[in-house]
């Protein structure tokens, strides 16, 4: 497996990479690239789902994302809107599949329970579980059980979505790892523009579990179970 690592803030983010997710997508279906894994960090931006772009209070939410600083992007995949900037870490897996449609349901759990796991061996309680009130809301999401004066509360901390293509899939992850005030403003304004449900204090940080965590041991326990699970 390829991987496309790239550390720190990163200019152009989930938007600029739209386009080149494409063609990699491509590139993997017709053989012409290896199966592929990129991480980075976003800049600032809402990802919307198709379903949101035709929900009469799209504009409404748009408008207060670019109030708020974040880029706006529209997803060809299903699930209601998420928010990601440079404190979360993004994971796009590439893989060839001559049935590319065949395990799709089973993909989100997979990667539902690998990256609780990849949370768990950085000292996070993570679990797999839809928690009430979450925003994009999944049977697969991850959420981290939190303790000391927060104890019973759980935050949901991973988002993913997948795109199924002739050849091959592409299934997206996002982690948010620190800073989640903005992330819950900004998601508590657009849920409203959208009169979609939300519990503003589901939205948390994997660094409200373990204030000590680091970006960088989490990609490396990324990759550490990517590789315990046959992926290389």
């Amino acid at each position: 497996m390829d991987i496309l690592r790239e550390t720190g803030e990163t200019a152009g983010g989930i938007i600029a990479r739209y386009d080149e997710t494409l063609t990699i997508l491509r590139e993997v279906a017709h053989r012409r690239r290896n199966a592929t894994l990129r991480i980075y960090q976003p800049e600032a931006t809402v990802a919307f789902g198709r379903r949101d772009e035709l929900n009469p209070g799209f504009a409404q939410a748009v408008t207060a994302c670019k109030n708020m600083g974040f880029n706006v992007l529209v997803r060809k995949v299903g699930g209601h809107a998420a928010a990601y900037h440079p404190g979360c870490l993004v994971i796009d897996h590439f893989q060839p599949a001559d049935d590319a449609k065949t395990g799709s349901n089973l993909r989100y759990k997979l990667f539902g329970e690998l990256f609780a796991r990849a949370l768990q061996d950085v000292g996070v309680d993570a679990a797999v579980g839809e928690i009430p009130g979450e925003y994009c809301p999944g049977e697969f999401s991850v959420h981290a059980r939190l303790g000391g004066e927060r104890a019973g509360e759980r935050i949901k901390l991973v988002g993913t979505a997948q795109r199924v293509v002739s050849g091959a899939w592409w299934f997206s992850t996002g982690i948010v790892v620190a800073d989640s005030a903005p992330l819950r403003s900004v998601t508590e304004r657009v849920y409203a523009a959208l009169g979609l449900p939300l519990d503003p204090a589901t939205i948390g940080a994997a660094q409200e579990a373990n204030p000590a965590l680091l970006m960088e041991d989490l990609e490396d326990a990324i990759l550490d179970v990517y590789a315990q699970n046959g992926f290389r």
